[in-house]
């Protein structure tokens, strides 16, 4: 098998070749360390590599198949966001500050993959904290597209859908507190998954912040990929109080069943200034394929209301509260674009923020009655595509359409299900004529991230697009 055919293998396929004896676990991380190592310097996604601990982890999972006791991701490689705790291993946040931490201990996540066998190859890219939607920050320099290099790759979990897109690991590990899963998944062309609040314990924290609205996540080049993920992720733990309880589902049996008979709504209007004709074009066409699969698609919309303003004043609040103790340090340190930030949080009162409080309910009232009547949501995931990056940085596209765009206008349609806290998914839908990836962002009720795989699976093995890959 060509050292290239490996790197784009699904770690399902991994699994099997393991079984089989096709393939070992060294001889897989070293072809992909290999890739790593000559594309990584163009799209910057890896920002601390773990070769050593790879090739260690990788000999053990060679063990394990030996001894007829590999476990469930035995020698499948992963990536893991730098925002994500892994002990003796640095983790930066994208910022200065933290630019020396290298925590003592292992995020649950992180431990569960461990022990269920994976190969760690690193540390992806991210904004400096993970809280805007363009990966981008003063340690490491952008993330960039692997299909356009000129352009982003989204945030804030950027750097892992570019590693996944040029195939630098088969499964990724992101987190996602206003699509920062699902805003890179689309524009890379992957696909990745929001699990309901509380899925995926969240513990430790480095920095404190956005405790109700985010949520780790699975990010993978096939649904099965992901679904196999939050089956090891997924439970409960004690040190997380808004962990959820166990549940019966099994993720990757779910992608297994078919969707016939569920009702579905499309909307382009999550109280969205703009959208971008093409990408909002491609979205619904991808919608109303729905109906070949035997669902009611029809057009309707929730109707809720704009929560920009809320998701700005969360987003500073976080940034301001969590470097109290250092601010002046921080305002010299910070990412540039970030500073403006720093004096405007100053400038917030409580009543702000429990005003976010107020809102946040607003829109469950209008989005509760919306699942009685649908079985799911699909909207475009962003308002458009990869967009230029900019010497000196940039926080999102000038215009959409036309008009102005806003840090979150953008991404309209991701964060008000971080305030919901529903299942929500991205899974690519095709392509624009400049060839760059467009998602459909699929929603679900709460709980029920079962149906959002099997929709996205169905979608999936119906219109494939894992074939189609960036040239590096």
């Amino acid at each position: 098998m060509r050292d290239l055919d490996i790197c784009w293998m699904s770690a399902i396929e991994l699994l099997d070749a393991y079984r089989t004896g096709e393939l070992s676990p060294v001889e897989v991380t070293e072809t992909i360390l290999n890739r790593i190592e000559r594309v990584n310097p163009t799209i910057n996604a890896i920002v601390t590599l773990t070769a050593d601990l790879a090739m260690a982890r990788a000999k053990e999972s060679e063990d394990a198949y030996r001894s007829g006791k590999p476990r469930p991701l035995e020698g499948v490689p992963v990536t893991i966001k730098d925002l994500i705790p892994t002990r003796g291993i640095r983790t930066t946040l994208g910022s200065r500050l933290y630019e020396d931490h290298v925590p003592d201990v292992d995020a649950v996540l992180v431990e569960r993959l461990r022990d269920a066998g994976t190969v760690m190859l690193g540390k992806t890219n991210v904004p400096e904290f993970g809280l805007v939607g363009v990966t981008d920050n003063v340690v490491f320099g952008p993330a960039r597209n692997p299909w356009d290099t000129r352009k982003t790759t989204g945030g804030s979990s950027g750097g892992a859908a570019g590693a996944l897109a040029a195939g630098l690991g088969p499964i990724a590990v992101g987190n996602d507190g206003g699509g920062s899963i699902r805003i890179p998944s689309s524009l890379c062309g992957v696909f990745g998954l929001k699990p309901q609040f509380g899925r995926v314990p969240s513990y430790p924290h480095v920095v404190r912040g956005w405790e109700t609205m985010n949520a780790e996540g699975p990010m993978a080049r096939t649904v099965a990929d992901a679904a196999l993920m939050l089956d090891i992720m997924a439970g409960p733990d004690d040190r997380d109080r808004f962990s959820l309880p166990a549940t019966p589902v099994c993720y990757l049996d779910s992608t297994r069943k078919g969707i016939d008979g569920l009702k579905i709504a499309y909307t382009q209007d999550l109280a969205t200034d703009a959208v971008d004709p093409e990408v909002a074009g491609i979205a619904r066409d991808a919608a109303f394929s729905f109906e070949g699969f035997g669902c009611e698609v029809v057009e309707d919309t929730p109707g809720i209301p704009d929560m920009a303003q809320d998701l700005t004043t969360s987003v500073i609040m976080e940034m301001v509260t969590a470097n109290e103790e250092r601010l002046e340090e921080a305002k010299e340190k910070v990412y540039p674009l970030y500073r403006p930030f720093l004096e405007l949080g100053a400038m917030f009162s409580a009543a702000d923020v429990v005003r976010v409080g107020f809102h946040r309910e607003e829109l469950w009232e209008k989005i509760w009655p919306f699942f009685e009547r649908y079985d799911l949501l699909l909207t475009p995931t962003t308002a458009c595509a990869a967009f230029d990056l900019k010497e000196g940085g940039t926080l999102g596209p000038d215009t959409v359409d036309g008009k102005e765009a806003s840090p979150a206008s953008w991404v309209s349609y991701t964060f008000p299900f971080n305030f919901t806290g529903q299942p929500a998914a991205s899974v690519p839908c095709g392509f624009t004529a400049g060839g760059l990836p467009v998602g459909l962002q699929v929603v679900g009720r709460r709980y029920d991230e079962s149906l959002v795989l099997r929709a996205a699976a169905a979608f999936e093995a119906a219109y494939p697009w894992s074939g189609r890959r960036p040239e590096l």
